[in-house]
C-alpha cells in the first residue's frame, strides 16, 4: 500500500476521537439509571422492550433485543423484547404499498401496548420513520425512548427519555449507544438474576 502511512495515522486518530467521547460518558449516568428503572419495571408489569433504528442502528437494535431474549451474561430466563428490524416482509410490504416513513409506526401500532418500552435509535435525531414510531407509542401510552446524537434532533422533543450523545461523527454516536445498551443487558441480568 502506498499510503500505509495515513492509514496508520487514521486508525489512532479514530482511536483518539473514541477515547475523547468515551471520557464524557460518565454525565449520562443519571439518565442511564432512569433507563434502566423503567426497563425493569416494564418487564416486572408483563411489557416489553421494543427497539428499532436504521442501517448500523437498525443492526444494534436486534443485537440488544437478543441480548434480552437469549441472555447477556448471567443465566435467567428470556426478557421479552423484540426489534421491529427483522421482518423482511413486512418492512418491503410496508415500504412498498405505502411509505417507509411510517414503517416502524405501523408495527408499534400492530403490536405495542401501554406497558411497554419503547427504545428508537437514531444518531440525528431527525428520522421520520423512528420519530413517527415513537409518537405512535407515546398516544398507545407506552414510555418511549431515544438513543440519539448530535442535538437531538427532532426525537428530542418527542421521546420522554432521550439520551443525546453530542458528538456530529455517527460511528463515534453509534458506539456509546453500544456501550449504554450493553450496559443496560449487564445490570438487568444482574436485577433479573438477583431476583432468582
Amino acid at each position: 500500500m502506498s499510503n500505509i502511512d495515513s492509514v496508520a495515522s487514521s486508525y489512532l486518530e479514530s482511536l483518539t476521537r473514541h477515547q475523547v467521547l468515551f471520557e464524557t460518558m460518565e454525565a449520562y449516568h443519571p439518565q442511564v439509571m432512569q433507563l434502566l428503572e423503567v426497563c425493569y419495571s416494564t418487564l416486572q408489569a408483563g411489557g416489553k422492550v421494543i427497539w428499532f433504528g436504521n442501517g448500523g442502528s437498525a443492526a444494534d437494535a436486534q443485537h440488544l433485543a437478543a441480548e434480552f431474549v437469549v441472555r447477556y451474561k448471567l443465566e435467567r430466563g428470556p426478557l421479552a423484547s423484540m426489534a421491529l428490524t427483522t421482518d423482511t416482509s413486512i418492512l418491503t410490504a410496508h415500504s412498498n404499498d405505502y411509505h417507509f416513513d411510517t414503517v416502524f409506526e405501523r408495527q408499534v401500532l400492530a403490536l405495542c401496548k401501554p406497558e411497554d418500552l419503547v427504545i428508537g435509535l437514531t444518531t440525528s435525531g431527525t428520522s421520520a420513520n423512528i420519530n413517527l414510531a415513537l409518537a405512535a407509542a407515546n398516544e398507545i401510552g407506552a414510555y418511549t425512548v431515544a438513543f440519539t446524537g448530535r442535538d437531538g434532533g427532532k426525537v428530542k422533543d418527542i421521546a420522554k427519555l432521550s439520551i443525546i450523545i453530542k458528538n456530529d461523527e455517527t460511528a463515534r454516536i453509534q458506539e456509546a449507544h453500544m456501550f449504554i445498551g450493553h450496559w443496560l443487558c449487564e445490570a438487568i441480568d444482574m436485577v433479573v438474576a438477583g431476583q432468582n
